[in-house]
């Protein structure tokens, strides 16, 4: 189990939700906005110079909002890369009749062109390791002495071995030299290459790559890529290899087309070495991947399909293949599960003829790669197939029990306790500013509570927001929800927020609402409304990016 440290980001100030508009909002909208907040934050409406100065603050927070928002030029840099875009260094130069997709791309060259000066001290190295082992003796029948006498450790024997190894040294934005080699070995029988390969991205189309090898016979390549429409393009290379009988020319060259949002065809013609031609059909959504394709070569022919269901809400992949040609037939399935940020374990049972049953493990840690593959059996017999399937799967969730959640639980415990740290100051910033944003708010609350009750309109009697729990899941409504300091009270902010008997809140965190502040960073939080409609008890309870619109009927508690 690794440790991941993810990148912590400054809590960044969010100007929809501060001025309470969906990020959609009209220019109406928005100025509406602004004149409402202008009115309760306002410094000339206050005589006392203590709250004067604060409300100075929120009111400069409240013109800032407005000045990015009602701008649609500094809006689309904001839309598109958030505060940090109206920050950057260079963006004096961007035109303002650029479109919002213009100034996303004049950010990221900007951002590109700081990356450039670190490209001579950063590698991308990858690599891969691979181990093949026969079991096969676990399942064979053998005369009962001679079982008798074995032990479980003397079935496994290492039958092969790989390692392959890639380092990427990026020389400009345009031009990447990469060297990389493998090295294995199998069934006593060792072999090995080594590469080096120059790429030039020629335009935002192409790039054109020379490959230079050495192992079986020198080798040397030229390839390239092209897009030829917005829907069309292709790949090709040339390979030469030096042999000790002559030279031998090879040419592979793929046409792809994308059919529909999700799904892309590809011809790929390959002559000379290996000569064969294939199609393949793949459609990529988020909820699955699937994948046919038909090969015809001299040395084999196939038919393929695969299929895989992601699974994004638990991290986990189902994938399942089945292949049949000239060498035989075979049916994979198995599962990949994330276990952290940056690696990925899986496990997949291959049965087929004549290769007979096989287990491969797989760990995918950043850009390395671990796999072990274990040839269970000859034949396809029903005890390999079952413990192939069953004991990955006990494995597991034995190890996750008592490893891996222990791990990831006191891992993301210390993270928060990291971004708390982090964002102290900031916190205590926002603290301060939601008191000073509630005690602004009570003249205001007053006369909108007043004006709620003459005509039995929307009163908010409580609002909670944080994390809490209840003592009973099955609760009464009269019952309190457990807390500490993880909750704050928001009820004057949210009755602030009453207009016409009605409140709106947009989807994205409450956090970032005048009165509001994060009492527990890192942590999930809630929003719980209690509040009079019609003189009427009503109660909701909502997660904190989630949109709230009330009063609504669903909402009303039955006190009967």
């Amino acid at each position: 189990m690794d440790d991941d440290n993810d990148q912590e980001n400054p809590i960044e100030d969010d100007y929809y939700t501060f001025l309470n508009i969906p990020r959609d909002a009209t220019t109406d909208e928005i100025n509406n906005a602004y004149r409402r907040q202008s009115r309760l934050y306002h410094p000339d409406k206050h005589t006392d110079p203590v709250r004067k100065k604060e409300a100075e603050i929120l009111f400069n927070r409240t013109k800032k909002a407005y000045e990015v928002l009602s701008d649609p030029h500094q809006r689309a840099i904001y839309d598109s890369v958030g505060i940090r875009g109206l920050e950057t260094e260079g963006w004096e130069i961007v035109q303002r009749t650029k479109t919002p997709q213009e100034i996303r791309e004049e950010y990221e060259r900007l951002a590109r062109e700081k990356e450039e000066r670190m490209l001579q001290q950063h590698t991308n190295p990858k690599g891969s390791i691979t181990v093949n082992v026969n079991a096969t003796d676990l399942f064979n029948e053998y005369d009962e002495d001679y079982e008798d006498s074995r032990d479980i450790f003397s079935c496994f024997e290492v039958s092969g071995m790989s390692f392959t190894q890639s380092i990427e040294a990026p020389l400009t934005l345009r031009d990447t030299v990469t060297m990389y080699g493998e090295v294995g070995t199998q069934n006593g029988t060792g072999s090995g290459s080594v590469n080096v390969s120059a790429r030039r991205l020629v335009s935002s189309k192409g790039w054109v790559e020379v490959d230079v090898g050495v192992g079986n016979g020198p080798t040397v390549s030229l390839k390239g890529f092209r897009t030829l429409t917005r829907r069309l393009f292709c790949d090709g290379a040339t390979i030469l290899q030096f042999t000790a009988r002559g030279i031998r020319p090879g040419f592979v060259g793929t046409l792809a087309m994308q059919l529909d949002k999700h799904t892309v065809g590809y011809l790929t013609y390959r002559a000379g070495i290996r000569s064969a031609m294939s199609t393949m059909i793949v459609r990529d959504t988020s909820r699955s991947y699937t994948a046919l394709s038909v090969h015809i070569g001299i040395l084999q022919s196939f038919l393929s399909l695969n299929y895989t269901y992601k699974m994004e809400e638990k991290q986990m992949k189902l994938r399942g293949s089945v292949k049949a040609g000239t060498f035989g037939v075979f049916l994979e399935y198995g599962a990949e599960k994330k276990v952290s940020r940056h690696s990925k374990l899986s496990a997949a049972v291959r049965v087929g003829v004549p290769t007979g049953v096989a287990l491969k493990i797989k760990l995918n840690r950043a850009s390395q790669a671990y796999t072990f593959s274990i040839h269970l059996s000859d034949e396809i017999l029903p005890a390999p197939v079952f413990y192939a399937t069953v004991i990955p799967i006990m494995t597991w969730t034995i190890v996750k029990k008592i490893v891996i959640d222990p791990v990831v639980k006191e891992r993301e415990k210390r993270e928060k306790e990291k971004q708390k740290e982090m964002n102290k100051t900031r916190m205590m910033e926002k603290q301060k500013e939601a008191k000073i944003a509630t005690e602004l708010m009570k003249a205001t609350v007053s006369r909108i509570r007043a004006e709620e009750e003459s005509k039995r309109g929307l009163i908010i009697t409580k609002a909670l927001y944080g994390r809490f729990v209840y003592p009973q899941q099955d609760r009464p409504a009269s019952e309190e929800p457990v807390h500490r300091d993880e909750v704050i009270d928001v009820t004057i902010p949210l009755q602030c927020l009453v207009k016409d008997s009605r409140l709106v809140l947009h989807n994205a965190s409450k956090s970032q609402l005048p009165g509001f502040y994060d009492p527990c960073v890192g942590e999930d939080k809630q929003l719980l409304v209690q509040y009079l409609f019609r003189t009427q008890t009503h109660e909701c309870i909502i997660k904190d990016n989630a949109p709230l619109r009330i009063p609504l009927p669903s909402h009303k508690v039955n006190t009967t």
